[in-house]
């Protein structure tokens, strides 16, 4: 990775859960699974963070780590005119703020903490599900759509720590526009 801009970010969470809640009706309710808001996750070159469901799991090798911007979810709520979200049950695997994720994907970027680097792939969008509307608030699901984050491919084995980290990437980002919607639209073939 050619990398050339820094940007100073802050890991707030690190989910790892080895089952997943929001399946099925949402009317059902979400199944409760074991979920940790971890200290730090080992991250695994190709499979994931260990201990999470998505971890070696062949479906979703290209899009094993979630990466979303805080600043989505506060101006999701201020939209709504609700209290703030806990970003945990969006289910996303790393919630930073300061990181304005939409243009990686399909780059290289790293994330560094503590001195330790991971290496990720942004793959694609991660699109909301309906169950956002039950978890946290009516109209959560379309206030979401196109900065539910990104999923990505981790390239490096490494540790990533709650706290204070740097966004090395390969395009210039605007933190300022972090929590903004990205409007995403298909290729269209002549």
């Amino acid at each position: 990775m050619t990398a050339s801009y820094r940007y100073d970010v802050e890991i707030l969470h690190l989910l790892v859960s080895s089952g997943h809640a929001y399946f099925g009706r949402a009317r059902d309710g979400a199944a409760e699974v074991p979920t940790t808001d971890a200290e730090q996750a080992d991250v695994v070159s190709g499979k994931g963070i260990v201990g999470d469901r998505f971890f070696g799991k062949a479906a979703h090798m290209d899009a094993a780590v979630t990466l979303l911007a805080i600043e989505s979810l506060e101006a999701m709520a201020a939209e709504l005119g609700v209290a703030p979200f806990d970003p945990l049950l969006t289910r996303r695997n790393v919630v930073l703020r300061g990181a304005h994720l939409a243009p990686l994907l399909g780059e290289e970027f790293a994330l560094e903490s503590r001195g330790d680097r991971v290496r990720f792939r942004g793959g694609r969008p991660a699109h909301p599900c309906a169950w956002m509307d039950q978890v946290l608030a009516p109209g959560a699901h379309a206030a979401m759509r196109g900065r539910g984050g990104v999923r990505c491919q981790p390239l490096s084995d490494g540790i990533l720590y709650r706290g204070p980290a740097v966004l090395i990437s390969p395009v210039p980002l605007d933190p300022d526009k972090a929590g903004h919607a990205t409007l995403l639209r298909a290729s269209r073939l002549p």
